[in-house]
């Protein structure tokens, strides 16, 4: 499905009946991130999967995809399903969505799930980096720079053991524009610190990481908890930054779990 949302389209897929839950996937991929372990939730629960701004089949729209503009199209996505609140599950960027719909929109969130994420903003060599490697991308294409995020997005585990599990990834990740990955760059180079925004997270919460993600891993996830008060945290084992795809039995197994004991509306 698609819907239209400001500037630009953005394609969604709906699978399964049951609470709604949506899921955002990490960049630079799509919503297909979260296809494998969704495929074991969607007999109990009706899975919203968006591709973000910028990623997948979706618009890239004018200027940097910023937070809020992530947030929007996020918003009119539920609309477009007949959505008033929900749960939701965000990887990576994912993450920074949620923090900044849950500033605006908390009223429609009525748990959440932080996978891979963190909330500090970029410092100023994180964000040096990112707008360096949107005019890299810009210039040359998007080919160097996926080779250049699989060391880093994938696990070290996952890289020896599941060529095919990389393949898939990169898959994904080719799929990205240049204007798009400029574009989420850029968006995410911009993006506010959420650190004091976690003390006013209020609803049930569930914080993942994997013991091989090198760019989040367990002291991001370690300082969220730290801040919100009704939350629980598990570390995926063989697992890099896009944990849920490379161990998506256990990553369904640990949110199913969570999932099962929210209440239901």
């Amino acid at each position: 499905m698609r819907v239209r949302s400001s500037d630009i389209e953005i394609l969604y897929e709906v699978v399964g009946q049951g609470p709604d839950v949506v899921l955002l996937h990490p960049f630079p991929a799509n919503h297909g991130v979260w296809k494998p372990a969704g495929a074991r939730l969607e007999s109990r629960y009706r899975l919203i999967l968006p591709d973000l701004r910028g990623h997948g089949e979706s618009g890239v729209g004018e200027g940097p995809a910023t937070m809020d503009k992530h947030a929007a199209d996020i918003a009119q996505v539920m609309d477009d399903a007949g959505i008033g609140k929900a749960i939701f599950a965000g990887e990576s960027i994912g993450g920074y969505i949620l923090f900044e719909f849950w500033r605006r929109m908390r009223e429609r969130v009525s748990g959440l799930i932080l996978c891979n994420t963190k909330a500090g903003a970029d410092n100023e060599e994180a964000r040096a980096n990112r707008l360096r490697s949107a005019e890299e991308v810009e210039k040359h294409g998007v080919a160097a720079f996926v080779e250049s995020m699989i060391p880093k997005l994938l696990g070290e585990s996952t890289r020896r053991n599941r060529p095919d599990l990389v393949e898939a990834a990169r898959a994904m990740m080719m799929k990205m524009t240049p204007a798009g990955v400029a574009a989420v760059q850029r968006g995410m180079a911009m993006r506010p610190d959420s650190v004091a925004t976690l003390a006013t997270i209020d609803v049930p919460t569930l914080i993942v990481t994997g013991d091989e993600d090198v760019l989040t891993g367990v002291a991001e996830a370690e300082l969220m908890q730290r801040h919100i008060a009704r939350t629980r945290m598990t570390v995926m084992a063989r697992a890099g930054h896009y944990a849920v795809f490379e161990q998506p039995e256990e990553a369904a197994r640990v949110i199913s779990q969570f999932l099962d004991g929210l209440p239901r509306d």
